[in-house]
């Protein structure tokens, strides 16, 4: 075998046991990412619905906010009024950027949505974004 091979041949062995190793819990207990949430106080498992998304005072009357991570955009199109939808472009399935101008947009290829019911505005999207229940108490807003 010429050193170049055994190279390889070590460098491989090394890597493959730091893949073991890393996937061991390193005899400290169980991964805390991999831990199921822990139980509420009524016994249920929380859930995305039960932290809150944003506060009331974060969405700008006649616009909105787009929250890419969680995959809905909340609007207030007149002053008390919320509504969330889907921040999932109907067109292609690209993530809408931004609310502008009474308008959610798509920058993927400049479709534009209406603030107030999630219909289309401007394609090339031709079906509106869904909408997502949400539940505003005090000036807190949780998607449901």
């Amino acid at each position: 075998m010429d050193t170049r091979r055994r190279t390889v041949l070590a460098a491989g062995a090394a890597g493959a046991a730091a893949l073991v190793a890393g996937c061991g819990d390193g005899g400290g207990g169980e991964d805390p990412a991999t831990r199921p949430p822990a139980p509420k106080e009524d016994g249920g498992t929380p859930s995305p619905a039960d932290e809150e998304l944003t506060s009331t005072g974060e969405i700008p009357v006649g616009g909105g906010r787009v929250f890419a991570d969680r995959k809905v955009v909340v609007t207030q199109p007149e002053a008390g009024d919320f509504k969330a939808f889907s921040a999932v472009c109907t067109h292609q399935g690209c993530t809408v950027a931004n609310v502008s101008d009474g308008t959610i947009n798509c920058l993927c290829h400049s479709s534009k949505f209406q603030i107030d019911d999630g219909s289309v505005a401007s394609g090339p999207a031709t079906k509106p974004l869904p909408a997502q229940p949400i539940t505003v108490s005090g000036d807190s807003i949780r998607v449901d």
